[in-house]
């Protein structure tokens, strides 16, 4: 052979194994990612029953001792979580020793804290399970129901950016009057044979109170959590003005995620898409009141978005609000491990998944029939306007590789 021919037989050679190298390989990283997304996807599903047990095999012997270690910059609480029926145990059963009016808000909801130091955050049934909230899509009260199956969500999402939620049962009377601040204690009245409160907030009325059925009230009590992790409470970009007649940026500009991507902190780092994360969550609970978030303080864009607050959720099962989804169809861009998780979840899954995660919480049923069933239907057009991007874009551009090794050390 000429060495002219062998030169050219060499540079083919070299092409088809730099070819190789690229695609080949690259495709054999996506399937082994795949492949661990489907194996997470297994092992969520084989653990979705939390039942409410007050054994504890770990070392500590407090559960808020467990459940604070739990924390890390990117997790509430790991993918194996063998505690977690007994810390959830605790929040339904400790003692109250103290309650107080909640934190600073819009919404009715008393600060308690529990035997062993920990606190919790309180919110009160406001209506019954087949209640539907008209109007506009945040309207209405706070929904305890939906912080539980929130949390639940958030657990078969695969996210575990939502603090604990439980319900729990108090008798108004024994459990907290003896132990409630003047502050609180002064917005207790009796109404016919039923004892309620109205708080301390923004839009608490002495009119508008919160009843118990006789002295037993239902409500939902959220982990509060530690305080070596303080929050920093940002505004969201596609938040809503609340004012009628007053558009938001992004609900006229189609380019607005551009701008978006060259601001602080999601011009770079996982905030963007921890962004798109939470719509498509708030999408299937149907939650269009984020106007802000919290992260931890300090994070410069590292951290996870935290899911809190999302009692303003299940409140209309016939409504599906587009533009909650904004951030996915301005952006066109989602993770591969979330695009992977909706997947996996579809033709049913969803709704059977966590109405087995919810079905040992003290309040089950925690939510109706209609909203089980809104869930699968609101998944079907996050995955189609995931598809849309995709026909416009194409996948490479889409789906975006963002994982985090995490450490619970």
């Amino acid at each position: 052979m000429k060495l002219k021919q062998r030169v050219v037989l060499l540079a083919i050679l070299l092409v088809i194994f730099i070819f190789t190298k690229v695609f080949l390989i690259d495709n054999l990283d996506t399937s082994a990612a795949n492949r661990e997304d489907q194996r997470a996807f297994h092992r969520m599903m084989a653990s979705l029953r939390v039942e409410l047990d007050p054994r504890l095999d770990h070392t500590l012997q407090s559960p808020w001792e467990i459940a604070a270690q739990w924390v890390v910059p990117r997790e509430v609480y790991p993918e194996e979580t063998p505690e977690l029926g007994a810390v959830m145990h605790a929040m339904t059963t400790k003692k109250i020793i103290k309650a107080d009016v909640g934190y600073k808000g819009t919404q009715l909801k008393a600060l308690l804290i529990l035997e062993g130091g920990q606190k919790v955050v309180f919110k009160p049934k406001r209506y019954a399970r087949d209640y539907v909230v008209e109007g506009e899509p945040y309207a209405g009260y706070d929904r305890h129901n939906a912080e539980v199956a929130a949390f639940h969500l958030d657990r078969i999402l695969g996210f575990r950016r939502a603090p604990l939620v439980v319900g729990r049962f108090v008798n108004l009377r024994t459990e907290i009057k003896p132990v409630a601040t003047e502050q609180l204690l002064g917005t207790f009245m009796t109404v016919g044979n039923n004892t309620c409160f109205y708080g301390k907030c923004y839009y608490c009325r002495e009119t508008e109170p919160a009843c118990a059925d006789g002295d037993i009230m239902e409500g939902s009590v959220t982990l509060w959590l530690p305080d070596v992790w303080p929050l920093q409470k940002h505004r969201h970009p596609w938040g809503r003005t609340y004012r009628e007649g007053k558009l938001a940026r992004w609900e006229y500009d189609e380019s607005y995620c551009d701008a978006v991507k060259k601001t602080s902190p999601y011009d770079s780092g996982p905030r963007l898409l921890d962004i798109i994360d939470t719509a498509i969550f708030d999408y299937l609970i149907g939650n269009a009141d984020r106007h802000h978030y919290e992260s931890f303080q300090d994070d410069e864009g590292a951290s996870m978005l935290i899911l809190l607050d999302n009692a303003k959720s299940f409140g209309n099962p016939s409504l599906e609000e587009r533009s909650i989804l904004a951030p996915l169809y301005q952006c066109c861009i989602i993770r591969v491990s979330t695009w992977n998780r909706l997947n996996y979840l579809k033709n049913g899954v969803l709704k059977s998944a966590l109405k087995t995660a919810m079905s040992h919480d003290p309040i089950s049923p925690v939510l109706s029939d209609p909203h089980l069933e809104a869930l699968d239907q609101r998944l079907l057009s996050i995955l189609a306007t995931v598809k849309q991007c995709t026909d416009q874009f194409g996948s490479d551009v889409v789906l975006v590789e963002d994982r985090m090794t995490l450490s619970h050390l």
